[in-house]
């Protein structure tokens, strides 16, 4: 038995010393090449037009690094991985996705893998020889043709959109209402259709939008169609609602805040999220699985020269207003100590620069900046979704800074979850992409809290301290504030400084301490 498999293991080893022969004349002698996977996967990417590598270096991923460092693509190196793969994330919403993962052993060049692979002291007898002979097998087949020329352009993307009779029976839909409402989502930012364009159609048909997520934004800083309060109270009134991207979750009750008077359009990318909880809560009119922004474009087309009734939206913008003030009535209230938040962020909201990209990163403060704040333009909006995961803020601010150098980059943050990302200032200065971070510093877990003290009767872990973050950030090469009550009247003054030291190069935080209000008392979600 022995001699028997001596003789085909003999036999397999001639065999694949003539394979080998045969691949070195086909593909060229790979194993002789210094030439590692890396260089293969830069070569990809550059072909896709990435721009930028976010990572924390490691031993596994050094052939891609380099590689990519020697193509041109910008190589960010951050202080946290969490951080880089939200890096990634923001430059995706804000320009075209790509994840890529490799095993390790397709990096590095023959000779090493084959150093690491192969034991160093084969053991003796029948299995010793199978396993090396299987192993070599193995290497020879992963290395085969590696370096052959090959087409690298990107694949087509499969978006599905509206069949015509869709958009037919939708715009026959709008054309009757006299009250429609559009919610739209994140999804609307979503490629092909350009955001500039999605906003003309969505002027064109004149029906009032509630914006949430990544769409915030999508109409400009003033738009007589935006409407920001109230929202419950329009869906009651609508006759009908079109769900633009957005998603039946815990957001709109499940969709229990639709009234079953109203006709209802839904349109999604994804089916699931396209009919979610429609089984219990609501039933939609029209269902249609398809990209949002195409058919926004399509829809608009349809109804050329139909406007929605002037007084509808009207109405609502009235209403709007009145809730406004009443928010900023809210904000000129004194605190028992430190500063009003709403003050603050009416403050900085009035400061802000034209072109400024707002980055949000927290519970309470940055729930009552959603209220306040209003993003300039299409894009200029990136918030941790609807799972409000807490750490997004340095990563977001730097792969927006990245993609659009000449922004005035905000990041909104509690001071809970500054303690994710604050080391990334350090990132910010290495890499010449300032920013400003505004940090709500009242010291505790404060939208938890709204909750659990009531209900439960403790503060238990949801207490911090007033720390210096400023003086964190100053350690990082940035530059920081501490702004008080006594602060008050200069504050001002003191984000226009912020401004002037951002232009300048310098990342700039500003620890502004806040006190309680009950602004969002009862809220759960933005």
């Amino acid at each position: 038995m022995n001699s028997a498999l001596h003789q085909i293991i003999r036999k397999k080893e001639i065999w694949l010393t003539y394979f080998s022969n045969i691949l070195g004349y086909r593909f060229g002698r790979f194993w002789e090449s210094p030439r590692h996977g890396g260089e293969s996967v830069a070569e990809v990417l550059r072909a896709h037009g990435i721009r930028f590598i976010f990572t924390l270096v490691g031993g596994h991923i050094s052939p891609v690094l380099v590689a990519c460092e020697k193509l041109g693509i910008r190589v960010v190196d951050t202080r946290h991985e969490a951080t880089a793969v939200f890096a990634a994330d923001a430059v995706a919403r804000l320009s075209g996705p790509v994840f890529v993962e490799f095993p390790i052993d397709t990096l590095y060049p023959y000779h090493l893998v084959e150093k690491e692979v192969s034991p160093k002291n084969i053991p003796k007898g029948i299995m010793g020889k199978i396993t090396a002979w299987y192993l070599k097998n193995h290497l020879t087949n992963l290395f085969a043709g590696a370096w052959e020329p090959r087409e690298l352009s990107p694949l087509p993307v499969l978006i599905p959109q509206a069949s015509d009779q869709e958009v037919q029976r939708c715009v026959e839909l709008v054309s009757r209402a006299k009250k429609p409402v559009i919610l739209l989502g994140s999804q609307a930012t979503l490629p092909p259709a350009p955001v500039h364009d999605i906003r003309k159609a969505l002027e064109s048909l004149g029906i009032p939008c509630f914006l949430g997520g990544m769409s915030r934004g999508m109409l400009g800083r003033d738009s007589p169609l935006h409407i920001r309060q109230n929202r419950g109270d329009a869906l009651k009134e609508a006759d009908l609602v079109l769900l633009a991207g957005t998603v039946c979750d815990f957001r709109l009750g499940y969709g229990k805040v639709l009234s079953r008077r109203s006709q209802i359009i839904a349109v999604n990318r994804d089916r699931t999220q396209l009919l979610k909880n429609s089984d219990l809560f609501w039933k939609p009119t029209v269902a249609i699985q398809g990209d949002v922004g195409s058919f926004l474009l399509r829809l608009s087309k349809g109804l050329t020269g139909h406007r929605c009734p002037e007084e509808w939206p009207q109405s609502l913008k009235d209403k709007d207003r009145t809730k406004e003030t009443a928010n900023r009535a809210k904000a000129s209230e004194r605190t028992e100590r430190h500063l009003n938040p709403l003050s603050v962020l009416y403050n900085v909201d009035k400061l802000m620069a034209e072109d400024s990209i707002i980055v949000t990163d927290g519970g309470d403060f940055v729930g009552t900046a959603a209220y306040i704040m209003r993003p300039r333009g299409p894009l200029s909006w990136l918030d941790p979704g609807a799972f409000g995961t807490l750490g997004v803020g340095g990563g977001f601010a730097l792969g927006a800074k990245l993609c659009r150098p000449d922004a005035e980059v905000w990041i909104v943050y509690g001071d809970g979850s500054l303690g994710y990302s604050v080391a990334e200032f350090d990132t910010f200065t290495r890499h010449k992409t300032p920013v400003i971070a505004l940090v709500g510093n009242d010291a505790c877990w404060s939208q938890i809290s709204r909750e659990q003290v009531p209900i439960l009767g403790s503060s238990v872990a949801c207490v911090l301290a007033f720390t210096d973050y400023h003086i964190v950030a100053e350690g990082y090469g940035g530059k920081g504030h501490l702004i008080g009550r006594e602060d008050e009247v200069q504050l001002g003054d003191i984000v226009k400084e912020a401004q002037r030291e951002c232009r300048d190069g310098k990342s700039v935080l500003l620890n502004v301490l806040i006190g309680k209000s009950n602004f969002r008392d009862g809220s759960i979600s933005v």
